[in-house]
């Protein structure tokens, strides 16, 4: 692969260090910003960012950062794509906005028709566009109460789903997105997931327990819909032992309860398919997805079976950005580069680059107590020597070892010990191998 990428401006893929991190220009920056911006808003790393592209992130001081995080999930094809960017220049010169619901325009239609046929399953299937993920959970679970007439919703241990009210409820963990923020939205009810690293089941084992705690304790007519993460994201990339997915969906499908697939983290080529349903030939009632839809801009979706999606009377779903022309021209552009670069497959090349790297770290280094994740959307736990108790102090010290370094990471897990790599799917070997690297001196480092 080139060591350029052309993408808004060309962009060595290079990472460079050539100041403190953070450089003299983002300190002035972040003086800037306490005085203007919430202290409720945080930043992984201050550093500010000038342009972006491939794999690699610059700063305003000169810094070329390695992106082991694609904007968590978002730049999945790459930030300032060239087809998303050409569509997006194209679009705003055209007009940038009339409201869907008012004007109708046909990149809105484009967008549903390849949903249609990207999403899981082939029966007809209609969607509705929205801005976030967080909004689209909004939208399927207010589609699946009115579909079904029933109020409860079943969520599961670690599962992340937003930051409004409702999805906050839906959200399992406590700080930052929860503490002081209730009380929360009624009828949510969170039941045991499957956690291979720390539970020991099978996945028909790890459903038996969510199920009988379903029927026993909220009635299984009561409940209008599981929504569950494929592979949990901010929970800590926690991939469920097989058949626990297949086992929630026949359950669901045996007592008129829809399943939900939350994919706004693991769609669109992410784990090495289209979607992480297809992993287990899950077919969802109801998909929600984002973050890697857009190539960058907020733009959401549900799309479902179209008995359901046609279920809710005129007016009952929309929004005044939804779907906004600007964003879905993104979408489209981000959705072309998916197919016709195939990046699926790269999904999978990162996946055949990263596991076995990290394996090997993991037999050299205790810390690591397991590896896991598909595709692009990797994460290994950092726990205490020879238990698998968290330990989030030493996660912190190889992420900002990392920082320092060049190479962006993040952090995720209920205890704040997983390191979750998210890197774009056109990232070239040579970067990539480069950021491993330093990641395994950091560990070294921390060990």
């Amino acid at each position: 692969m080139s060591s350029k990428v052309v993408g808004g401006p060309t962009l060595e893929q290079k990472r460079r260090i050539v100041t403190a991190i953070p450089g003299p220009k983002s300190v002035e920056m972040q003086k800037r910003r306490v005085e203007v911006v919430s202290a409720g808003v945080s930043s992984t790393l201050p550093v500010y960012v000038k342009r972006a592209g491939g794999g690699i992130v610059e700063d305003i001081d000169g810094n070329s950062f390695i992106d082991l995080a694609s904007g968590i999930a978002v730049t999945t094809v790459g930030n300032s794509n060239p087809r998303v960017v050409a569509n997006v220049q194209e679009a705003v010169e055209q007009f940038t906005h009339t409201c869907f619901m008012i004007a109708p325009y046909e990149s809105y239609v484009q967008v549903c028709e390849a949903l249609s046929r990207l999403t899981p399953g082939t029966h007809a299937k209609k969607s509705a566009l929205f801005n976030s993920g967080a909004e689209a959970l909004e939208n399927a679970v207010k589609i699946a109460r009115y579909f079904t007439k029933r109020d409860g919703v079943v969520v599961v241990e670690h599962g992340y789903h937003g930051r409004t009210n409702l999805t906050m409820a839906m959200t399992a963990k406590n700080m930052p997105y929860k503490k002081g923020f209730g009380p929360f939205a009624p009828e949510i009810y969170r039941v045991p997931t499957s956690y291979p690293f720390h539970d020991g089941l099978s996945g028909a084992q790890a459903a038996a327990n969510a199920i009988s705690k379903i029927e026993k304790e909220v009635g299984s007519d009561q409940v209008a819909a599981i929504v569950i993460e494929p592979i949990q994201g901010e929970g800590g990339f926690i991939v469920p032992a097989p058949g626990f997915l297949s086992a929630l969906a026949k359950w669901a499908k045996d007592n008129g309860v829809l399943f939900i697939a939350d994919e706004v983290q693991t769609g669109f080529a992410r784990t090495g398919d289209m979607f992480a349903s297809e992993f287990e030939q899950v077919v969802p009632d109801l998909i929600t997805m984002a973050k890697g839809m857009g190539g960058g801009l907020p733009v959401a979706a549900v799309t479902g079976r179209a008995d359901v999606m046609d279920s809710i009377h005129a007016g009952g779903l929309g929004g005044t950005y939804g779907g906004n022309p600007i964003a879905l021209a993104g979408a489209l552009g981000a959705i072309e580069t998916i197919e016709k670069d195939n990046l699926i497959q790269a999904a999978k090349h990162i996946e055949s680059i990263m596991i076995p790297r990290l394996q090997n770290m993991a037999k050299q280094h205790q810390l690591i107590g397991d590896v896991r994740g598909r595709g692009a959307m990797i994460a290994i736990e950092i726990v205490k020597p020879g238990t698998n108790t968290p330990d989030s102090d030493t996660t912190s010290k190889i992420v900002k070892s990392c920082h320092a370094e060049g190479v962006l990471v993040l952090t995720a897990g209920t205890y704040g010990n997983v390191l979750r790599f998210l890197p774009p799917l056109v990232i070239n070997d040579e970067l990539l191998n480069e950021g491993l690297d330093v990641l395994e001196k950091a560990i070294a480092s921390a060990s």
